[in-house]
């Protein structure tokens, strides 16, 4: 794995707007913090989110952009990208795979976020099909297509955007993470981030309280001692 003193450029694939910052907020923070350009790449606008009826429905992916630029800002992100795909309805096609190619192309990270994959069976509601479609899809990008010069050839030739290999994937929202990141001091950046999506919150005062005893849990599985909060990954060298 490496170290944060060999990564310059990190790219986050996730699905939704709010996404990151539920998952991995507190550990951009501390990656930001070290001076490590980040990337947020949202594949859709999270156009089937939100809980209230009166708002048009049309109002919608502006508002949900709007407030994943802001919680960026709240961690020291600036470069958010949006794929602009249709919640709920994303599928693992290959212009979703060509599409989250560019972006690590033109990013050219070290190390790429990405959600989980895989079922879990103990957690369903932890794997929203767009969550486990996202992470296959940016998984594919990684490996092979980004790194082939002859995967989706019309990027390199209408785009002037050469291969890259990317090092590493930390994957969050597994159930059998291997890496634990310490947000103990960049908690209150992370519940910043998520306050800044008011549009998904109607009873937004217990947010917090939520987010630390889930944050309390991690930490205690991952060995760290008692009054730590962490952020799980599960980390694939890919090289």
């Amino acid at each position: 794995m490496l170290s944060d003193a060999e990564v310059e450029r990190i790219l986050v694939v996730m699905a939704h707007p709010d996404d990151v910052d539920f998952g991995v907020a507190g550990t951009i923070a501390h990656w930001t913090d070290a001076g490590i350009e980040v990337t947020y790449c949202i594949v859709t606008d999270g156009d089937a989110g939100g809980f209230d009826p009166a708002v048009p429905r049309s109002e919608i992916p502006g508002i949900r952009r709007a407030e994943q630029i802001a919680a960026g800002k709240a961690v020291g992100v600036s470069d958010v990208r949006f794929l602009g795909y249709p919640d709920g309805r994303l599928e693992l096609s290959q212009s979703l795979r060509r599409d989250l190619s560019r972006v690590i192309r033109q990013v050219r990270p070290q190390r790429v976020i990405i959600q989980n994959p895989e079922r879990n069976w103990e957690r369903i509601h932890a794997s929203h099909p767009d969550h486990m479609t996202a992470g296959e899809a940016a998984m594919r990008a990684v490996y092979p297509d980004a790194r082939n010069p002859f995967a989706h050839p019309e990027l390199l030739a209408e785009e002037g955007l050469k291969d890259w290999i990317v090092d590493e994937v930390w994957v969050t929202g597994t159930g059998n993470p291997d890496h634990f990141i310490d947000i103990t001091d960049t908690f209150e950046r992370k519940i910043a981030a998520l306050k800044s999506h008011a549009s998904q919150f109607p009873e937004p005062e217990g947010m917090p309280d939520f987010v630390r005893a889930w944050m309390e849990r991690n930490a205690e599985v991952g060995g760290l001692p008692a009054g730590r909060l962490a952020e799980p990954f599960r980390v694939h060298a890919t090289r």
